[in-house]
Formats: structure tokens, sequence, C-alpha cells
């Protein structure tokens, strides 16, 4: 198969021809290097190589090279320098103080419906000319629709549509990529290692303009890499060369970050959960929380006053067997809650669980249990992330 985008059959989204299964740009370099391929969010992608567990473990170890492509790219500008318009939109629709968010810098932030209900999670970068802002693949169309909806006329929406996206995470992901002899693209950018955590900069590699945060998925120290479809066939091939660096699947993607406590769209998060059940307090900045003004600021300032009904929560559970979404939690005899996300965890050696519980029985220490398959499966209330990250900050102690 050609790394073209396939398709049998599409729709329209707004003006848009979207076709209904795609094909990532590494599509036949995945296939080469033996990955089982799988649908995901309307793509064609590698779920694994080797085997989840040994791919799971080299990340935590080495690093892993994911190809996540299928996420939206989107750059919000507006003509001239004075991108304040911009800023003023967005701050309309997200909880994140933009103001203070210096150029190069990174937010996490989340898109909210005019109920406070989550659209999507997505990371938000401030450029000299514009905010670049990633959103999830499985949402990026209708949040694409979203924006253009509530965007003014003079505020551009750029689809980058012709790149894609790598990222490589673990311990020796910084000299993994310092190795490949990247150069800042400006005369103010560091040196590719010296990016710290939610910083983010241009860079070029063998005439290729590459975009480099560091950032990620997996609780690992690691960098998110946007490539030109013409150059990301070399870079990959070059990336993974390195002895420390190996490719890896979506299945070992899911562990590492349910490990790290991250929610997953679709699953964890959705129009039914606010910031705030979904423990996501720290999405909403400072300045938003004492003057609102964003969509669903409403509602989401009302449940962080009086606070949220249901909680997500992490849930360690006792035994190798593990609770899946949509599993029944219960005090005694009576259910408080549904697990979202669960499975194995690789680097603990026990099963993990994150889930929606009321409020009364969140505490740490808390011992609940999961309804698998008619058995009660001990488990008990635990801080997140379940792993410890190891995100790079510069002057943090070793």
């Amino acid at each position: 198969m050609s790394d073209s985008n396939q398709h049998d059959e599409s729709v329209d989204v707004d003006g848009d021809e979207i076709p209904a299964i795609l094909t990532l740009p590494l599509d036949g370099w995945h296939r080469e290097r033996g990955a089982r391929m799988v649908e995901f969010a309307g793509y064609m992608m590698p779920v694994q190589y080797e085997g989840i567990m040994a791919e799971h473990l080299w990340t935590r170890e080495s690093a892993g090279l994911f190809d996540v492509s299928h996420m939206g790219q989107l750059v919000v500008s507006v003509e001239g320098e004075d991108q304040s318009a911009v800023e003023a939109t967005l701050e309309a629709l997200l909880p994140a103080d933009l103001s203070i968010l210096k150029i190069g810098r990174i937010r996490y932030s989340l898109l909210l419906d005019e109920n406070g209900g989550i659209l999507d999670d997505l990371m938000v970068t401030r450029w000299k000319n514009g905010f670049f802002v990633v959103v999830n693949g499985a949402t990026k169309w209708d949040d694409i629709a979203h924006l253009r909806e509530n965007l003014p006329d003079d505020i551009t929406l750029t689809h980058r549509d012709e790149h894609g996206l790598l990222a490589l995470q673990g311990p020796k992901a910084a000299a993994a990529l310092a190795s490949l002899g990247l150069k800042p693209a400006l005369a103010d950018i560091v040196p590719v290692e010296e990016l710290s955590f939610m910083q983010a900069g241009p860079y070029e590699w063998n005439g290729i303009e590459l975009g480099v945060s560091r950032s990620g998925y997996s609780g690992e120290d690691g960098y998110e890499i946007s490539v030109p479809y013409e150059g990301i066939v070399e870079f990959a091939t070059a990336l993974a060369a390195h002895d420390d660096v190996k490719p890896i699947g979506l299945g070992a993607r899911d562990s590492l970050r349910l490990e790290a406590g991250l929610p997953l769209y679709g699953h964890d998060l959705s129009p039914e959960t606010d910031p705030v059940s979904a423990n996501l307090t720290f999405a909403l900045s400072k300045r938003r929380r004492e003057q609102g003004g964003f969509m669903g600021s409403d509602h989401v300032l009302k449940v962080l006053a009086e606070g949220p009904a249901t909680l997500r929560i992490g849930l360690k559970l006792e035994g190798r067997q593990a609770a899946r979404e949509g599993a029944e939690v219960y005090a005694g005899d009576v259910k408080v809650g549904t697990v979202c996300s669960g499975g194995f965890a690789p680097s603990l050696g026990h099963p993990i669980a994150m889930a929606y519980v009321d409020a009364a029985h969140t505490a740490q220490g808390t011992a609940l249990s999961i309804d698998v398959r008619g058995k009660k499966l001990p488990a008990t209330v635990v801080p997140m992330p379940f792993q410890p990250t190891r995100y790079y900050r510069k002057g943090a102690a070793k």
C-alpha cells in the first residue's frame, strides 16, 4: 500500500470531504517493520510491533517512537503582528489564561460546550504569528467545525493537514533526538536537548522544517515533532536507526498514558463530563476561575464552588485480573461509580483503573470493589499518576 491516504468512501463535514478510512503518511513504513494495523479514529494505525508489554517497558527504559499523525494540527492567527484578537477569541472558548503564555510555551487546555461539557482536550502553543493547537484525531473534524463556527471572519483557522506528528518518549529520547543534529531555526531558540517541559520551537534537519515540543502522553520525558509529509519517512527512519529507539504502537501508548493517570478522550472525557469532575481543575487558570468568560464557565465555576457530584479517581486493584471500561464500582453493596479506563500496569506489576466515583467515596485509601463478570475485585483509591512522571524541567532537583 502506498503512503498516500486511501479510502473507499467519504463524508462531507462543514464543506470538507473527509475519507471514511485514512492511512498515515508512514503507513508503508509501519507495515515494513511488522506492525499489526488496526482502525482507530478513522485511520489505519499500528497497534503493536513485537508486543504491548515489551514496547511499554522499552519506552520506560529507553525511547519509543510513536506515530500520532492522526491528530489535528491547527493554527489560529490573524494578519499582522498584533495577535491580541486571536488571544481574546480563544479565551472565549478555552479556560486557559493565554495572556501570560509566552512565545514557545505550551498549555494543556479544554474545548468546552455551552454547558461546560468537554468537547476535547488539547495542547495550545503561542507562536509569534498566532497559536498552534493540537487536538485529538477522533474529534478533530468536529473541533474544526466548532472553531469555524465560533471564530470571527477575520481570524484564520489553518489545518496543517500535510504535516505528520511523531512522539519520541522515554528517558533516552533527548539524547537520541539530539544525535540527529537538529539546528534551531531562529537565533533565540535553544538546542533541542535544552528545551524544557511544555516548551516548543522551530528546528531544521536536512533541509526539513520541524516543529518540536518537549511534551508527550506517556509520563516520560520526550518530544512531539511536527514533520512535513515529504520528509517524514526520512526523519522517522533516522530516528529509528538509533540503538535506543524502537517504533511503538497504540497498545503501549494506552498503557503508558494510563499509568501516568492521563485521560483519553471518548473514554475518560466526553460532553457529559466537566473539567472539575474530570479532575482537571489545573486546566482552569487562576484568572479564568475568578473572571469566567469562557464557554460553559457559568456551569463549570458553579461545580468548582459547590464541589462535583462525581470525580475521576485512580484505583489500585489486588491480584492480576484487570477491570475494563464500563465495569461498575461498589462501596459494599452500593454502586458508587463506573470504570472509564483500566488495564494491567506493566511498570507496576498489578492492575489499575480510573473511574468516576461518587464524591463521598473518593478519599485516598478508601476501600472499594469492582464488578468484573460477576466477581467483586478489591480496589483501593490511590493518587494519580500511578507511575511517577519524569518530565524534564530546567532547574529541577535531579
